[in-house]
């Protein structure tokens, strides 16, 4: 993955060293990225995430990219062990390719010692038997293909300068492979496909329990994108795995896809969706409540979830999601005449009355949030940017200039909200008066 770090007025975390010799070691990694990438898009169909796409920061106008390896070893980040739980087998909780799941974790310490913070891993979804296919023969599919050792930054840094309300916490990233974002329990056994997310998220819990999660006095359950809308699906049964003297909330970070209307009139994502729910059967675990007043399919939107849950839980989302511009608003499928490319790739490229499109996106968003950001509970950062997972890069979660809203960081308004010191409702202006933004730009 390429990832980019902004200059700024202040003094930068990272810096390149030299363009050319940039340009030189990451010429061979971009080559070969970029045949992968056309295997995935063309070949197997499967949608492109952002760590297998060129990409760039945009802040105050200047844009910047580094590799990722660059960037853990010069941050010097912890490189944390995968942790197989050797007991899922026996209950049926594999991955999709029958494998065992498995997890990070990065022990508290101090004050922390106690204190729990478990990340669900993003990474989209297989909507067809042959995009999950595909899918088992990759790390969202398989502990086979998974990292030995992933650094931990942003709300899982272990440096109270980075990190200050949850540095010293045990920290915890369990890890995605079930393509359901942690939700189905069936199979398929011609494909030979395991779909047991809602097992694999059983399994690591107790997992988990046994280690220690089961004394702690306060927990957190966060994730990013698929794993973002998992911790809105999960959310209360997280909280059911303590005690009422244990304070237990969520964070749904880049997790609030909308049921929109992309450029062409139609509902890319809700088809995405529904290729979800029939192919894993997930209206059997979907939430009751849900399930007894709409489709399967609309049970899986968290825009008919969120009201519901009873564990406080804090929505941090781009007003202007790049994800879902680029997937759900305007797909390429949608876009045949291509007249979105541009914009879709790069927010300074789109027209007026693109940027108008985008506005009503962003107006449904904020209408969607309101009611539930009513309630003392719970808690919102919509920020007006260009963006996706804001929690898990250290520049945008808690830097000197990361994203702000009325003066406030996203790392101090979690925070904030958790520990509740006040402050946490916090909804951006729209585009284009947000200076703060860590905004995305992809190249093709």
């Amino acid at each position: 993955m390429l990832l980019s770090h902004s200059r700024s007025p202040y003094k930068p975390r990272y810096v390149i060293k030299s363009k050319t010799s940039m340009i030189k070691k990451c010429k061979m990694k971009k080559l070969l990225w970029s045949w992968i990438i056309l295997f995935n898009i063309h070949v197997n169909g499967m949608m492109m995430e952002f760590d297998e796409m060129e990409w760039f920061t945009v802040f105050n106008g200047t844009k910047v990219f580094q590799t990722q390896n660059d960037v853990f070893s010069e941050a010097k980040f912890p490189m944390v062990g995968l942790t197989l739980i050797q007991s899922a087998a026996a209950k049926g909780a594999v991955c999709l390719d029958g494998s065992l799941p498995g997890y990070h974790l990065h022990r508290g310490f101090g004050s922390g010692a106690n204190n729990w913070l478990v990340q669900l891993e993003g990474g989209g979804w297989c909507d067809t038997i042959r995009n999950c296919v595909y899918r088992k023969t990759t790390r969202r599919g398989s502990s086979s293909y998974m990292e030995k050792e992933i650094p931990f930054t942003g709300i899982l840094s272990d440096k109270a300068a980075d990190n200050p309300d949850f540095y010293n916490w045990n920290r915890v990233k369990v890890r995605y492979c079930d393509g359901g974002s942690f939700s189905g329990d069936s199979e398929n056994k011609a494909a030979q496909l395991q779909f047991r997310g809602k097992r694999i998220w059983l399994a690591a819990m107790e997992d988990l329990m046994v280690k220690g999660m089961r004394q702690a006095k306060q927990a957190l359950l966060s994730g990013c994108s698929a794993g973002g809308l998992a911790v809105i699906l999960r959310c209360d049964d997280f909280g059911k795995l303590f005690p009422p003297s244990t304070r237990v909330k969520c964070l749904s970070d880049a997790g609030f896809f909308l049921d929109a209307i992309d450029v062409s009139g139609g509902r890319s994502l809700r088809r995405l969706y529904a290729g979800v729910v029939k192919l894993q059967n997930l209206q059997t675990n979907l939430p009751q409540y849900c399930v007894n007043r709409l489709n399967p399919t609309s049970c899986f939107f968290p825009q008919n979830l969120i009201n519901q849950v009873k564990t406080p839980l804090f929505i941090l989302n781009a007003a202007y999601d790049s994800w879902q511009i680029q997937e759900s608003l305007a797909p390429k499928s949608a876009d045949p005449s291509g007249s979105w490319n541009d914009c879709r790739l790069n927010y300074a490229k789109c027209s007026a009355s693109q940027i108008q499109f985008l506005q009503g996106f962003r107006t449904r968003m904020v209408n969607l949030v309101k009611g539930f950001a009513m309630p003392s509970k719970n808690g919102v950062f919509l920020n007006s940017c260009f963006a996706h997972c804001q929690t898990e890069r250290h520049d945008t979660w808690f830097a000197q200039n990361s994203p702000a809203i009325k003066n406030k960081g996203i790392a101090v308004a979690v925070g904030d909200w958790y520990f509740e010191r006040g402050g946490a409702k916090l909804i951006d202006c729209a585009y284009p008066c947000d200076k703060t933004c860590h905004n995305l730009v992809f190249r093709r």
